[in-house]
């Protein structure tokens, strides 16, 4: 199996899993909303939700390994295609045409970008003094977006920030500590994976704030903010290069555009947050334990409960 192959798989299932702990993520926020992040901490569901993004974080780590920020990180639009289907499953209802062809847009521009960005496996790292300079610039930015109470688009920004800058700092720290002679012990891969770790879990509450406010909009804005950070990471910073020269650059526009415009679609399309008709039977279970309380037949099963179609201006709350 390639370096590009090896990444594209991996990067499949980390997304699969982000798309599980968002869902989880967002019927949590849903009911808790001004609960508190310390209420959070002692129910179980939220747990579940962390320990899915965490798996999907290991599956993201290694295909940082074979493959350049450019190629794996808007690859990360996959989340958003699985958590359509995935969300509809647990809310009760069937994918609409709307999310099929939102669905088709990112994939076709994916593919797009993958036959651009598509490269040898990554060997450069940032330097010490690079990667601080990242993290305060990072920050300051978090610190901007994110400031008020209210949830908002801006946290959803804020997060795909975050979770970019943590993507570029985890593929120094692996190429450092596997393909180099660096120590694991060593000053640099020490402070980059301290710094993996504050901005990770920055964008995982960061995140958490953003769903109270639905899933789609948050998740299409974390989408495609984080991919964003990352490519210019990797292109000013890492020396990653686009193939095919001015054509591979335009393909590669051509294709952003494309998934952009089906992640718009299908954030469009996604329901709105709704009263929890099985809040009481699965509030600390494991989220796969929501879709069978919602089966038809089952005690907690009631179709006028079930989340609507949310309107169209979703986006405008930014």
């Amino acid at each position: 199996m390639t370096p590009t192959l090896a990444a594209i798989v991996l990067s499949l299932f980390s997304a699969a899993a982000y798309a599980a702990a968002a869902v989880a993520q967002e019927r949590l926020a849903a009911r808790s909303a001004g609960s508190g992040t310390l209420r959070l901490l002692a129910r179980g569901a939220w747990w579940w939700s962390v320990t899915l993004n965490a798996s999907a974080a290991l599956l993201h780590v290694a295909a940082l390994k074979y493959g350049t920020l450019t190629l794996v990180q808007p690859l990360g639009a996959l989340t958003l295609v699985a958590a359509v289907p995935l969300g509809a499953r647990v809310a009760g209802r069937r994918v609409t045409a709307v999310e099929w062809r939102g669905t088709a847009l990112t994939l076709l521009g994916l593919a797009a970008l993958l036959v651009s960005a598509s490269g040898p496996a990554p060997d450069d790292v940032l330097s010490l003094p690079q990667a601080l300079a990242v993290a305060g610039t990072t920050a300051v930015l978090i610190g901007g977006l994110s400031r008020g109470a209210r949830p908002g688009l801006r946290h959803a920004t804020a997060s795909g920030f975050a979770s970019g800058v943590a993507s570029a700092l985890t593929q120094t720290v692996t190429v450092a500590a596997t393909d180099r002679s660096d120590s694991l012990m060593s000053a640099q891969v020490v402070v980059v994976a301290l710094l993996v770790a504050v901005f990770a879990a920055g964008g995982l509450l960061l995140s958490q704030t953003a769903y109270q406010g639905g899933l789609g909009a948050p998740l299409a804005v974390v989408t495609l903010a984080n991919p964003l950070a990352a490519a210019v990471i990797g292109l000013s910073l890492l020396g990653e290069r686009l193939q095919g020269g001015a054509a591979g650059v335009l393909l590669a526009l051509a294709g952003a555009s494309v998934a952009g415009w089906g992640v718009v679609t299908l954030s469009r399309s996604a329901p709105e947050p709704a009263a929890d008709p099985v809040d009481t039977l699965v509030d600390d279970e494991h989220p796969v334990a929501a879709v069978l309380a919602l089966e038809p037949g089952s005690a907690a099963y009631e179709p006028s409960l079930l989340p609507q179609q949310p309107n169209s201006g979703h986006l405008t709350s930014l």
